[in-house]
Protein backbone atom coordinates (compact mmCIF):
# COMPACT_ATOMS: atom_id res chain seq x y z
CA UNK A 1 0.00 0.00 0.00
CA UNK A 2 1.10 3.52 -0.88
CA UNK A 3 2.60 5.66 1.94
CA UNK A 4 3.26 9.22 2.22
CA UNK A 5 6.45 10.66 3.81
CA UNK A 6 6.28 14.17 4.69
CA UNK A 7 10.58 15.41 4.99
CA UNK A 8 11.06 18.64 6.97
CA UNK A 9 14.38 20.25 7.25
CA UNK A 10 16.37 22.05 9.82
CA UNK A 11 18.27 23.98 7.00
CA UNK A 12 15.29 26.36 5.98
CA UNK A 13 16.90 26.48 3.11
CA UNK A 14 15.53 23.46 1.86
CA UNK A 15 12.03 23.13 1.03
CA UNK A 16 9.59 20.68 2.84
CA UNK A 17 9.56 17.32 0.07
CA UNK A 18 6.39 14.53 0.07
CA UNK A 19 7.44 11.71 -1.05
CA UNK A 20 5.63 8.04 -1.44
CA UNK A 21 6.61 5.15 0.05
CA UNK A 22 5.88 1.35 0.04
CA UNK A 23 5.06 -0.83 3.11
CA UNK A 24 8.67 -1.73 4.68
CA UNK A 25 11.01 0.56 3.57
CA UNK A 26 13.17 2.37 5.78
CA UNK A 27 12.51 6.18 5.97
CA UNK A 28 16.26 6.02 4.97
CA UNK A 29 15.90 4.54 1.92
CA UNK A 30 13.11 6.69 0.93
CA UNK A 31 15.24 10.02 1.60
CA UNK A 32 17.61 8.66 -0.85
CA UNK A 33 15.71 6.95 -3.28
CA UNK A 34 14.17 10.91 -3.39
CA UNK A 35 17.82 12.48 -3.33
CA UNK A 36 17.20 13.92 -0.19
CA UNK A 37 20.59 14.23 1.67
CA UNK A 38 20.69 12.15 4.43
CA UNK A 39 24.26 10.47 5.70
CA UNK A 40 24.58 7.04 6.85
CA UNK A 41 27.90 6.30 6.99
CA UNK A 42 27.64 2.87 8.69
CA UNK A 43 25.70 1.71 5.48
CA UNK A 44 22.63 1.56 7.51
CA UNK A 45 22.88 -1.30 9.50
CA UNK A 46 22.77 0.62 12.86
CA UNK A 47 26.23 0.99 13.93
CA UNK A 48 26.41 5.06 14.13
CA UNK A 49 24.11 7.71 14.21
CA UNK A 50 24.49 9.42 11.45
CA UNK A 51 20.82 9.16 9.89
CA UNK A 52 19.06 10.59 12.80
CA UNK A 53 15.91 12.22 12.37
CA UNK A 54 13.14 13.38 14.19
CA UNK A 55 9.33 11.70 13.79
CA UNK A 56 7.30 14.89 14.25
CA UNK A 57 4.30 12.32 13.55
CA UNK A 58 3.28 8.22 12.91
CA UNK A 59 6.04 7.44 15.91
CA UNK A 60 3.64 4.84 17.05
CA UNK A 61 3.22 3.23 13.58
CA UNK A 62 7.28 2.44 14.12
CA UNK A 63 8.67 -1.08 15.41
CA UNK A 64 9.55 -0.55 19.11
CA UNK A 65 12.78 1.32 19.31
CA UNK A 66 15.41 -1.60 20.45
CA UNK A 67 18.48 -0.84 22.78
CA UNK A 68 21.11 -0.92 20.31
CA UNK A 69 19.20 1.87 18.39
CA UNK A 70 18.44 4.00 22.02
CA UNK A 71 22.44 4.10 22.58
CA UNK A 72 23.43 5.00 19.66
CA UNK A 73 21.09 7.72 19.63
CA UNK A 74 22.34 8.63 23.02
CA UNK A 75 25.39 9.61 20.98
CA UNK A 76 23.46 11.58 17.97
CA UNK A 77 23.71 15.50 18.19
CA UNK A 78 20.92 16.91 19.75
CA UNK A 79 18.46 13.68 20.33
CA UNK A 80 15.14 13.87 21.80
CA UNK A 81 12.32 11.77 22.69
CA UNK A 82 11.50 11.42 19.26
CA UNK A 83 14.41 10.71 17.52
CA UNK A 84 15.02 7.57 15.75
CA UNK A 85 17.82 5.95 12.71
CA UNK A 86 16.15 6.37 9.54
CA UNK A 87 17.56 3.07 8.93
CA UNK A 88 15.74 1.50 11.67
CA UNK A 89 12.31 3.45 10.64
CA UNK A 90 10.15 0.78 8.91
CA UNK A 91 7.52 2.43 7.43
CA UNK A 92 3.49 0.98 8.03
CA UNK A 93 1.67 4.66 7.68
CA UNK A 94 1.70 7.95 6.68
CA UNK A 95 4.99 9.90 8.54
CA UNK A 96 6.10 13.28 8.86
CA UNK A 97 10.02 13.19 9.55
CA UNK A 98 11.95 16.36 10.45
CA UNK A 99 16.05 16.05 9.16
CA UNK A 100 19.10 17.56 10.82
CA UNK A 101 21.09 19.87 9.64
CA UNK A 102 23.28 17.61 7.18
CA UNK A 103 26.25 20.42 7.33
CA UNK A 104 27.22 19.03 10.76
CA UNK A 105 28.58 16.00 8.98
CA UNK A 106 30.81 17.56 6.28
CA UNK A 107 34.17 16.05 5.89
CA UNK A 108 32.81 12.53 7.10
Amino acid sequence: MPRTIKFLFEDNSIPDQTCQAIDGDSVLDVALDHGIELHHNCGAVCACSTCHVYIENGMDSLPEITDKEEDFIDRAINPTLNSRLACQCKITEDLVVKIPDQRQFNGH
